[in-house]
């Protein structure tokens, strides 16, 4: 597997006519990459690896469609999309990432709703079966579309989107902020671009709603003392280790996504949210910069963290271990936790800014 190039990985996984043979490559092409990443990282790597996952996810949906239509139950009835949240909707998923997904399908006057909720429903469990045999594990927080909430019709999502809106409690928020990572893996784009820009617009019409979203994007902090020192893990088998997912990478992430929700930003990736805002003049250059830094450096930490497979399943804990923390590495996470703290002040900084002036 080694010397397969990339063009040969993707090729391998068009053509794969059952699950268990796209599992294979996916474990051959995880040890190739795992080997990789032990000794040297770079943006590129990352852009591979979920280039992999796309592909791996593309090919299932296809393989479920064939799959019902063999056993009876026609193609798709009307279109839909099949949407990533989380690191899939970011593209920055790791090796291990989990399932976070859903699925928006248009309205259709030939069918019932129930009709149309029995099809994508039989497809989703087919989808979820398949993504199950690959080793990707559920999302813990059911935002799944086996779960209804997940998989219903444009026209509902929209009520549950203005519902979230009005009432926005701090589940509701953070639905909220789960939908604003949402991209189209496979299926109508036009579908994901239509409730982003319904999402985007809300907000610009409602800029109060800025303030529901800070404290929910502010509830992560970062891990780092008062006197520039590592908060690691106390207890248990990560004791001495680090949360690089919690304590640096998901600030990060939370931090951009919401000053490209108030910049009416529709790119879910946090670097091309970054570059977005500089080039479109929200942000300095040489801020730009650091975050760029900052962050690239929290997804090289990442893709460090320890992995293991528990019933077929890729899975992390999202901590580096203590043995990890080299001097090296302690410093150029302390690097990125200082810009992280930085970047939070300014994002409370701008959004309390912005609503004064929205109300002024």
């Amino acid at each position: 597997m080694n010397h397969l190039s990339m063009e040969q990985i993707l090729e391998r996984i068009y053509q794969s006519e059952q699950f268990d043979e796209m599992r294979i490559t996916r474990d051959q092409v995880h040890e190739m990459f795992r080997e990789h990443l032990l000794f040297s990282h770079s943006p590129e790597l990352g852009r591979q690896i979920n280039k992999i996952h796309d592909c791996l996810i593309q090919r299932t949906i296809e393989l479920a469609e064939h799959i019902l239509e063999d056993e009876g139950f026609g193609k798709p009835p009307v279109p839909y999309a099949f949407i990533l949240f989380g690191s899939g909707g970011r593209r920055e998923q790791t090796l291990w990432s989990d399932q976070d997904n859903g699925l928006i399908y248009e309205a259709s006057e030939q069918q019932t709703e129930e009709e149309l909720d029995v099809y994508f429903s039989k497809l989703v469990d087919c989808i979820l079966r398949g993504l199950d045999m690959l080793g990707y594990p559920p999302c813990e927080g059911n935002v799944i579309s086996s779960n209804k909430q997940w998989r219903k019709p444009y026209s509902a999502y929209m009520e549950m989107l203005l519902a979230w809106f009005q009432e926005p409690e701090w589940e509701n928020v953070r639905y909220l902020l789960i939908l604003a990572d949402m991209r189209c893996i496979y299926g109508s784009q036009d579908l994901v671009d239509k409730l982003k820009h319904g999402f985007l617009a809300y907000v610009e019409e409602h800029p109060a709603i800025l303030n529901d979203l800070l404290s929910n994007t502010l509830h992560h902090k970062i891990s780092l003392g008062v006197f520039g020192h590592l908060i690691t893990e106390r207890y248990g088998e990560d004791a001495g280790g680090f949360d690089i997912k919690y304590g640096a990478y998901i600030p990060i992430v939370n931090g951009i996504r919401l000053l490209a929700i108030q910049a009416g930003i529709q790119s879910s990736s946090t670097m091309d949210r970054i570059r977005e805002l500089k080039e479109q003049g929200h942000i300095p250059e040489t801020l730009a910069d650091e975050w760029q830094e900052a962050f690239a450096i929290a997804l090289k930490l990442r893709d460090l963290t320890r992995y293991q497979v528990e019933n077929e399943m890729y899975t992390t804990r999202g901590k580096l271990g203590a043995e990890q923390l080299t001097k090296e590495i302690k410093q150029q996470l302390k690097d990125c936790l200082r810009t992280g703290i930085e970047l939070q002040k300014y994002v409370k900084k701008s959004i309390v800014s912005h609503i004064d002036r929205e109300k002024g």
